[in-house]
């Protein structure tokens, strides 16, 4: 009794009892059975299917009462037919399945890569209208060139101001200096002194005389 007990630890999983079935990899069989689905749904299945039924009608009615293995009513093909039916059927079943698995697994991704797009959208959003207001107060290259060219038209008009100031001046100073000269239009009349050399000039003058 206390051997068997020590047998039987609570720490281990009971060992099923009774009929101990084959184990079928589940993946194995479920791409056999596609390739079967996948077969019976094709053009070739139906030519190759209906040639057999009609050779096998031709020959149950046509051939030697003794060589005729599934004489008229042909319960045998009716047998063959509904064993074909009734696995047929779990078959497609069963790739159906698989397939809506297969869909299922794709949509999930599918709307993972949605989402972490749609975040990789927002995140590029932020980051572009977080340019735009920062960019808002940088001088962009249209600011710059139309304040170059408002300096420069301000600098032309400055410069054609100066010029035409000058000009008044130089005529302002033209009139002047005719207004001081006398009507005659000799020299003017200045003081005679020494520095100059007025008198060494009379006396050159009245020398020959």
């Amino acid at each position: 009794m206390s051997e068997q007990r020590r047998g039987e630890r609570l720490d281990q999983p009971r060992a099923p009892r009774g009929l101990h079935l084959p184990r079928i990899d589940a993946d194995s069989f479920g791409r056999w059975a596609e390739g079967i689905a996948r077969g019976m749904g094709t053009a070739n299945f139906l030519v190759y299917m209906t040639l057999i039924l009609a050779a096998w009608f031709l020959w149950n009615t046509l051939a030697p009462a003794h060589l005729r293995f599934d004489p008229y009513t042909f319960t045998f093909l009716t047998l063959v037919l509904s064993l074909q039916a009734s696995y047929a059927a779990p078959l497609i079943l069963l790739a159906q399945n698989r397939q809506a698995d297969r869909d299922r697994v794709s949509l999930d991704e599918d709307r993972r890569r949605a989402t972490m797009q749609k975040a990789d959208t927002e995140y590029l959003a932020r980051e572009i209208a977080a340019l735009r207001i920062a960019m808002g107060e940088v001088a962009t290259r249209d600011f710059l060139r139309s304040e170059l060219t408002r300096l420069a038209e301000e600098l032309d008009e400055a410069a054609e101001r100066r010029r035409k100031l000058q000009r008044r001046q130089h005529e302002r100073g033209q009139q002047d200096r005719g207004a001081r000269r006398p009507p005659g239009g000799g020299p003017l009349d200045e003081p005679r002194d020494e520095l100059d050399g007025d008198h060494a000039h009379d006396v050159r003058h009245q020398s020959p005389t």
